[in-house]
Formats: C-alpha cells, structure tokens, sequence
C-alpha cells in the first residue's frame, strides 16, 4: 500500500463510508477484523450521533477505522427554483401521506462540531466528501495523528487536495454509486464524470499524493487493475452494500441484482446533487427537473424517502448504487474482504505468470 496509508490495514481495501444509515458500526468492524479498513460515515448525523458510532465501533474491533465527514456547502442554489421542484412534489407528498421537508433545515451537516469531536479524541482516519477542508483543519488532525483523505473526481481537484496538504486523494470514478465528491456542482456539465482507470491514470500523473481508487469495483480483478494502474488501495460501496452487516433497506439490497433495474443513473431527483442510483419511477420522472439545490432538494425529499421505505414502495426510494451492482454478493462482510483478497492474489498471480512467461520469448 501506498506510504500513507502503510500499516493501517493488511489488505488494499478500503470499505466505502455509505451515509443513511448504510455504513453501521457493524459493517465497519467486519471489515475491519478481516484486514480491511471499515469506515463509518458521519453524513447526515450530529456530531454526537458520529461519537456514540465511533464508540460502538471500538468496541467491535481494535484494528484502525476511519470516519467520513461531508463538507459544508456554499448558498448556490435558486430559492425559486426549489420551490418550483417543491410544487411538482407535491403529488408525491399526497401519494405517501407525508410532508415536505423544509429545504432550509441547514447546509453544515455539523462540521465544525464534529470536527472538534474527533480532534478531542482522534480516530486513525478521516476523509473528505464534497469538496477540501482548509489547510488548517488537515494539519490539526495531522498533529493528534489522524491520516486525512479527500475525495476527488478531476485532476485538477486532486491538484486542490494535495495543495491543502491532506496525506491522500480518493479518485472517485463516474461508474461510483451514490453521490459524486465534486468540490463544486457545476450544472453545466451535466454530471458528466471521468471513468475510474483514466482517472487514476490523470491523478497520478498531476499529484504525488497516495491514490485510493474508488468508482464500480466489485471484484477481486478489478481492484488488481487499479492497483496495476498505480492506486495504492481500493474502496469499495456497492460491494458491501449487499452484506447482512449492511444498514441499507432489505428493499435496496434486493434491488441490486433485480432484473427490473436494467441501469443506473446519474440524477439529482433526490438531493440536488448528480448521486449514481438504480433507475426507478422517481428518477425518471422527477430527474429531469431536479435544479442543482444540494442539500435543500436532499432536504425536501427525505420525508418521501422515509415514507416509501416505509411503505416498502422501492420505486420511491433513492437506491444508491454503482455502475457494477449486478455483481453483488449477498456475503457477510468479513467473508467478502476474504473472497476480494484470494481474488486479487489470483489475478495477481496470473498477470506475473504471464508477463513472465512472455519475458523469455
């Protein structure tokens, strides 16, 4: 594994922080326990929430974890145009016998105080979504010995993360399920992202930061091309989505390898922001009128997401996935990192045999 991230885990797999309720402690330490590195996500939560998660978490297992935190986000969005997207929820709302919510319930997801959190009682661990902390904040947790991570989905973003100083880049493919790590959401370009491995191929090029490649990987093989490609480790979602120690909806799980979700979709139908879920009935008709509004249209939703989970009605819910989601392995988690490793050194394996044996001809 890359310098900065030698000695926290056996293994090159990084277990994807999954916010909603998806990335529980016992995910995590599954993970962890195997040789990976399990990670929650404190996305959505308070920072209290984050500490009582962090706390189970050590109770599961002693080996290094890390905690996601979501960047504040800047006053963008149009008022009149989420109330427009508001007005054509209004059907939905009726369908599900709930209320909107309110898209002004706050843009911070608590940073500052989760921050002081584990700055007073540091993890090993701590990445970026959603754009680069201040140089400031990476260098007070360098101090109390947290290894920073910071998403990023260009090579001039990856140029951003090693400037403020953080210790490694996660290079998030277009085929990642879930919301893409932009640093800013620029509606002009559609949601448009890079694939994994020419990604990875620009990054390295433009940075000497560690990379950890993430976007679609589901297999053993795929991890060895990334690591072939110079990633220092893999992180995975989708793949751990689908394990009993996962928090995502029975519903969801299924949903993966359902012959009736043909594709994924990048759409802001649900929070505002291009996110890559399964195509279902709110998608197709709700994604393209979603104006960039993040996190107000996360806001506004979440009592329809609730109540279509409720209501077991998947084609309400935001069914979060990557490009390789019909690869998922109903596995317990710990068995999946083991079942990832035997596949990585096979392929391994095979790629040194043949490059051996064509040596000599």
């Amino acid at each position: 594994m890359s310098s900065a991230l030698t000695g926290l885990t056996p293994y090159p797999i990084v277990q994807a922080p999954m916010a909603g309720g998806v990335s529980l402690p016992q995910l995590a330490g599954a993970v962890c326990e195997a040789g990976g590195l399990g990670f929650l996500a404190a996305g959505y939560k308070t920072a209290d929430g984050m500490y009582q998660e962090i706390k189970q978490l050590r109770g599961l297992t002693g080996r290094p974890f890390g905690v996601n935190l979501f960047m504040p986000q800047p006053e963008t969005a149009d008022p009149a145009a989420v109330g427009v997207y508001a007005e054509q929820l209004a059907g939905e709302a009726g369908w599900y016998e709930t209320e909107l919510g309110d898209p002004d319930n706050g843009r911070d997801d608590n940073y500052d105080a989760k921050l002081a959190v584990l700055l007073d009682d540091p993890v090993p661990v701590v990445s970026f979504h959603f754009g680069v902390p201040a140089p400031e904040d990476l260098e007070a947790l360098r101090r109390v010995g947290t290894v920073t991570l910071v998403s990023a989905t260009t090579a001039e973003e990856a140029r951003a993360v090693e400037r403020a100083g953080a210790d490694a880049v996660i290079a998030q493919g277009a085929e990642a399920g879930g919301h893409q790590g932009t640093h800013r959401d620029n509606p002009e370009t559609g949601g448009a992202g890079t694939g994994l491995l020419s990604l990875v191929a620009q990054v390295r090029e433009a940075v000497s930061l560690p990379v950890v490649a993430a976007g679609g990987l589901m297999r053993g093989a795929q991890i060895a091309a990334v690591l072939a490609a110079g990633a220092g480790a893999a992180q995975l979602g989708t793949a751990f989505l689908a394990t009993p120690e996962s928090g995502a909806h029975p519903l969801h799980k299924a949903a993966l390898t359902n012959p009736l979700y043909v594709r994924t979709e990048l759409t802001r139908a649900f929070s505002g922001r291009p996110a890559r879920g399964l195509v279902n009935r709110f998608v197709r008709e709700h994604g393209p009128y979603a104006p960039a509004a993040y996190p107000e249209v996360h806001h506004l939703t979440a009592p329809l997401r609730k109540a279509a989970a409720k209501a077991g009605d998947a084609q309400g819910m935001a069914l979060w996935s990557g490009q390789g989601h019909r690869m998922a392995r109903d596995l317990p988690a710990g068995r999946l990192v083991e079942v990832l490793v035997e596949e990585l050194t096979a392929a391994q394996a095979e790629l040194t045999e043949f490059v051996t044996g064509g040596s000599g001809r």
